[in-house]
C-alpha cells in the first residue's frame, strides 16, 4: 500500500485515529509466533494421555463383555474429564496470553505531539520513536535527529562493535544493516549510546529481524530442580503402577480364568496409581502464580522464579524510585554563602540564584525524563519565565556523559547572542568541585554545606559553568575552565507503603539492603524514615568498597544494610559477596550497567517504569510500578504458591494410596471387586479440580510472612512430607478396608458393600482436602479463609455422590445398592474420622 511521504520536519507524530487505522491495516508489530492451542488441539492432547487411553481400552472391554451401559458411562466420563481438562488448559492459556501482552516491550512514541509509552506491538509505520541509551529498538526506522548515537547490531550482522549513527530527516528508504554513519536503526537492536528520534519505516515481519524469521526464537528453558524432582516421582510411580498392573492381570487370569475381567482389574489399578496430575499441576501453579503476581504489578519473565521467591533471604533495592516516589522537587538552593528554601508560598527567587537555576537547566535534557531534570525545568519555568535566563533558541552541539570515573556531565551550547560556546555541568558535588579545582578551604566549606543538605534527606548536586572558543572539542571535561556556581538540594519523598513492607520483611527473616548513589547522610535519613534495621552508623561507601578485598566485603556485608555513593558496576560485587555467604539474593536495577548484577542475582528485578530494556531482559521479574512494597507482596505470593503446591502434591500422593489399595487388596483377599474404571474416573473428577484449582486458589497461611525463608535445597517431597502423605493415605485405606470388611462380615451384598466403601472413600477424600488446606492451623481456622473454588469442588463431589446412591440409573452404572440412613451416617463418620487424627497432629506440633 503506497503512502504519502511525510514532511521530514513534522515531529508531532501520528494522530490516534491514523495510528489505529494503520495498526488494523498492517497488523501488530510482532514476529509470527506459535499460535495458542485451540479447543480441538487441547482435546486431542488430552486424549493421548495414558489415563484416557486406559479408559478407552476399558470401554472396549465392556463392549466385548456386552455391558453397553458401563461402556457408555465410561465414554461419557471421558467427555466430562476432557471438558474439565479443556477448561483448565484454556484458563492457563488465557493467563499466559495476558502475561505476554503485559511483557510486550514498551516503546516511547510521539502521538499528536505528546510523548507516551505504548506496547511495542502497537507501533506502526510513520510513528516517531524516542530512543535513549539502553532501549531496545521496536521497529526498523530512520533517525531524524540524534546526538552521539550508536547501536549494537550484532544480532543482525554478527559484528560486536557498536555502529555509529547520524540523523537524516529525509531518509525514507531502508538500507541493509551494517556500516557507520547511516541513519537507519533496526528492530531488536540495542541503543548503547546517546539519544535520538526516529521515524518508523517497517514493522513486524517486514523488518530485517522479521526477514531472518527464527532469529529471535527462544530456546527451551532449562529444567528446574522442582521439575526434575516431580519428573523423577512420576517416572517411579509409573513404573510401579505398570509392574503391579501386569502382575495383577496375570494373577487374576491364572487364578480365576477370566482374562477380560483381569484386564479390567489391571487397568483399574494402573489408573489408580498413574500420577498424571503432577506435571499438569506444576504448570497450572506456575502459570497461575505468575498471573497472580502480575496483578500486584510484578511481571514474571521466567516462570521458575515463582518457586524461587519464597527462598529469598536478601532484598537489595535502589533508593530512588523504589523506596521513594521518584518525584524529585527542588527544596533548597545554595550559591556562595546565600541559601534559599523553596516553599509552597513561592517566595520570589532572589537574583543571586538565577544563574544557578539557569545552568542547572542547561546541563539537563531539553525534553527530560529524569525526575531531577524535570524538577529543574519546573523550577525555571516558574521563576525565570520573564527573565533572560531561559534560552530556548540555543542549540546543543556537544555532550559529555556521566562516567564511573567522573560523576558529572556537561552540555556544550551554541549561544545565539554570543561568539563563544557556553558549557554547563552538573553532577556529584565532589566531581564538580574537582572540575573547578577548588582549594582546601573551598572544599571544606562545600563539604559542610553538602552534609547539612544530605542530613535532611536531600539529594545534592553541584552546578558549574565554563565558556569555550576552540574549534575541536576537548577529549575530557577537565580541559574546560569551570567556575563553581552552587548547590541544589532535591527531595524525593519516601513511598507511604515502604515502612510497613520493610517491617514485613524483617518479620519474614528477609534482610533489606539499600543501595544508593546518594551521600551517606541522605541514605541515613531515608533509612531512618523507613525504619531500616541495622542502624544508620555502619554505612559503606563506594570508595570504601573499592578498597576492600572479597573476604573483607563478605564479612562486612553480613552486618551492613546501607551502601551509599555506589555506581552500578559495584552492584555485581555486592551480589557475589552475598551469594558467597549463602544468601538467596533479589536485586533491583534499571540501567544498562545493572544488567550483570540482575543476571547474577538469584532473582533479578528490573524497573518497569524507569528501567531500560536491557535491564528488563536480564531480569527474571519486572516491577511495573517500581514500588518496593510490590516486591514484598510478590515474595508473600511466592511463599504461598510453594506452600499450596506442596499441599496439592502431598494430597495427590495421599489420595492415590487408598484408591490403589482398594483396587488391589480386596482381590488378594478374595473379596469382591470394589473398583472398576468408572469409580476411578469419579475420583479423578474430584482430584483434578481439587489439586489444580482449589489448592491453587487457597489463600496464604496467616504466618507465611512470619517465618524464615525456605531453604532452596528443601525438597518439595521431603522426608516429613512423604511420611505425612503415606500416613494420611494409609489411614484412609485402612478405614475403608475396615468398613468393607465390616459390611461383608455382616452379610452385606457385594453392591451394598461397594456403595458403603466408596462413600467412605469419597468422604475421606473430601476430608483430606479440608485438613490439608493448612498444615499449621486447624480446620476451623481454615474455614475462615475464602476459597470459592474449593466449595465448588466439595459441593460437586457430595452432590454427585448422593445422585449415584439415589438415582437408579446411576446406581446401576456404578454397581451400587441403596444405603440406609444409618449406613450413610457410618460412611460419613468413618470417612471424617480417617483424617481427623491429622488435626490432632497439627495441634501437638503447634504447641
Amino acid at each position: 500500500m503506497s503512502q504519502k511521504i511525510p514532511d521530514p520536519t513534522d515531529m508531532s507524530g501520528l494522530s490516534y485515529a491514523e495510528a489505529h487505522r494503520r495498526l488494523q491495516a498492517e497488523g501488530k508489530n510482532e514476529l509470527p509466533a506459535a499460535r495458542s492451542r485451540n479447543i480441538p488441539a487441547i482435546a486431542l492432547e488430552a486424549v493421548r494421555e495414558p489415563m484416557f487411553l486406559l479408559l478407552l481400552v476399558a470401554g472396549v472391554i465392556y463392549l466385548l463383555l456386552g455391558d453397553v451401559s458401563d461402556a457408555l458411562m465410561l465414554l461419557g466420563f471421558v467427555c466430562m474429564v476432557i471438558g474439565i481438562t479443556i477448561y483448565q488448559k484454556l484458563r492457563t492459556e488465557r493467563v499466559l496470553e495476558a502475561l505476554r501482552d503485559i511483557s510486550s516491550p514498551r516503546a516511547l512514541v510521539v502521538r499528536e505531539g505528546v510523548a507516551q509509552r505504548i506496547a511495542g506491538h502497537e507501533v506502526v509505520c510513520g510513528d516517531i520513536l524516542i530512543l535513549a541509551e539502553g532501549d531496545r529498538v521496536s521497529a526498523d526506522a530512520a533517525l531524524i535527529s540524534c546526538n552521539d548515537f550508536a547501536t549494537d547490531e550484532s544480532m543482525l550482522t554478527g559484528e560486536s562493535v557498536p555502529v555509529r549513527k547520524i540523523g537524516q530527516p529525509d531518509a525514507f528508504k531502508l538500507h541493509p544493516p551494517g556500516g557507520d554513519n547511516l541513519p537507519f536503526v533496526y528492530s531488536g537492536t540495542l541503543v548503547v549510546q546517546g539519544r535520538g528520534t526516529a521515524r518508523v519505516l517497517a514493522t513486524g515481519p517486514h523488518t530485517e529481524l522479521g526477514k531472518i524469521g527464527k532469529a529471535l526464537q527462544v530456546l527451551d528453558d532449562e529444567t528446574t530442580p522442582l521439575q526434575k524432582e516431580i519428573n523423577r516421582l512420576v517416572r517411579n510411580l509409573a513404573i510401579v503402577g505398570v509392574l503391579l498392573s501386569l502382575l495383577l492381570i496375570i494373577a487374576y487370569g491364572l487364578s480365576r480364568g477370566d482374562w477380560l475381567n483381569g484386564f479390567l482389574a489391571g487397568i483399574t489399578l494402573a489408573m489408580s496409581i498413574l500420577p498424571e496430575e503432577y506435571p499438569f499441576v506444576l504448570i497450572v501453579f506456575m502459570a497461575m502464580g505468575a498471573w497472580r503476581i502480575s496483578r500486584h504489578q510484578v511481571l514474571t519473565r521466567r516462570m521458575p522464579t515463582v518457586e524461587t521467591l519464597g527462598s529469598a533471604t536478601v532484598l537489595c533495592v535502589d533508593k530512588t524510585g523504589t523506596l521513594t516516589l521518584n518525584q524529585m522537587t527542588v527544596q533548597q538552593l545554595i550559591a556562595g554563602d546565600a541559601s534559599f528554601v523553596v516553599t509552597a508560598s513561592r517566595t520570589p527567587l532572589p537574583e543571586t540564584f538565577h544563574e544557578l537555576v539557569e545552568f542547572s537547566i542547561l546541563a539537563s535534557k531539553t525534553d527530560p525524563f529524569d525526575p531531577m531534570e524535570k524538577a529543574f525545568h519546573r523550577l525555571g519555568e516558574y521563576y525565570l519565565t520573564d527573565t533572560e535566563h531561559l534560552h530556548r533558541d540555543w542549540a546543543l552541539v556537544h555532550e559529555y556523559s556521566l562516567s564511573p570515573e567522573l560523576l558529572a556531565l556537561s552540555h556544550v551550547w551554541r549561544a545565539s547572542d554570543r561568539n563563544e560556546y557556553v558549557v554547563a555541568t552538573k553532577g556529584a558535588p565532589e566531581a564538580v568541585a574537582d572540575l573547578c579545582h577548588l582549594d582546601e578551604h573551598q572544599l571544606s566549606k562545600l563539604s559542610t554545606q553538602v552534609n547539612i543538605l544530605a542530613a535532611q534527606g536531600m539529594r545534592v548536586l553541584g552546578v558549574a559553568k565554563a565558556s569555550y572558543r576552540g574549534r575541536e572539542w576537548p577529549d575530557v571535561q577537565h580541559d574546560f575552565e569551570f567556575e563553581f556556581i552552587g548547590l541544589i538540594g532535591l527531595a524525593d519523598p519516601v513511598r507511604p507503603t515502604v515502612a510497613a513492607a520493610v517491617k514485613d520483611c524483617t518479620a519474614a527473616g528477609i534482610r533489606v539492603v539499600m543501595i544508593t548513589g546518594d551521600y551517606p547522610a541522605t541514605a541515613a535519613a531515608i533509612a531512618q524514615q523507613i525504619c531500616l534495621p541495622g542502624g544508620c552508623d555502619n554505612i559503606i561507601s563506594g570508595t570504601e568498597l573499592n578498597k576492600m578485598d572479597d573476604a573483607t566485603l563478605r564479612e562486612r556485608i553480613r552486618h551492613n544494610n546501607i551502601f551509599a555513593r555506589m555506581v552500578p558496576e559495584q552492584k555485581l560485587r555486592l551480589v557475589n559477596a552475598l551469594k558467597a555467604n549463602g544468601d538467596i539474593v533479589a536485586m533491583t536495577g534499571d540501567g544498562v550497567n545493572d544488567a550483570p548484577a540482575l543476571k547474577a542475582a538469584h532473582i533479578g528485578i528490573a524497573m518497569g517504569g524507569r528501567g531500560t530494556d536491557v535491564a528488563r531482559e536480564a531480569a527474571a521479574l519486572v516491577l511495573l510500578d517500581d514500588d518496593f512494597a510490590s516486591i514484598v507482596r510478590a515474595v508473600r505470593i511466592g511463599r504461598s504458591i510453594f506452600d499450596n503446591l506442596r499441599k496439592a502434591m502431598a494430597y495427590i500422593f495421599a489420595v492415590h494410596i487408598p484408591i490403589a489399595g482398594l483396587s488391589l487388596i480386596p482381590l488378594l483377599l478374595g473379596w469382591p471387586t470394589v473398583f472398576v474404571p468408572v469409580h476411578i474416573v469419579f475420583m479423578e473428577m474430584i482430584i483434578n479440580p481439587a489439586c489444580s484449582i482449589a489448592f491453587e486458589a487457597e489463600p496464604a497461611e496467616h504466618n507465611v510472612m512470619r517465618r524464615p525463608p525456605r531453604s532452596p535445597r528443601e525438597h518439595l517431597f521431603g522426608r516429613q512430607v512423604i511420611l505425612l502423605s503415606l500416613l494420611q493415605g494409609t489411614v484412609l485405606l485402612l478405614t475403608t478396608l475396615i468398613v468393607l470388611g465390616y459390611a461383608l462380615h455382616h452379610g452385606a451384598a457385594e453392591e451394598e458393600a461397594r456403595a458403603l466403601t466408596f462413600s467412605t472413600l469419597v468422604i475421606g477424600n473430601i476430608g483430606l482436602i479440608l485438613v490439608n488446606r493448612s498444615w499449621q492451623f486447624n480446620i476451623f481456622s481454615s474455614l475462615n479463609n475464602s476459597n470459592s473454588a474449593l466449595w465448588w469442588v466439595v459441593g460437586g463431589a457430595l452432590s454427585f455422590l448422593l445422585l449415584t446412591l439415589h438415582l437408579p440409573f446411576l446406581r446401576g452404572i456404578f454397581h451400587f445398592a441403596p444405603l440406609t440412613p444409618s449406613q450413610l451416617a457410618l460412611s460419613f463418620a468413618a470417612g471424617l474420622c480417617s483424617v481427623l487424627w491429622f488435626e490432632l497432629f497439627k495441634l501437638i506440633r503447634r504447641h
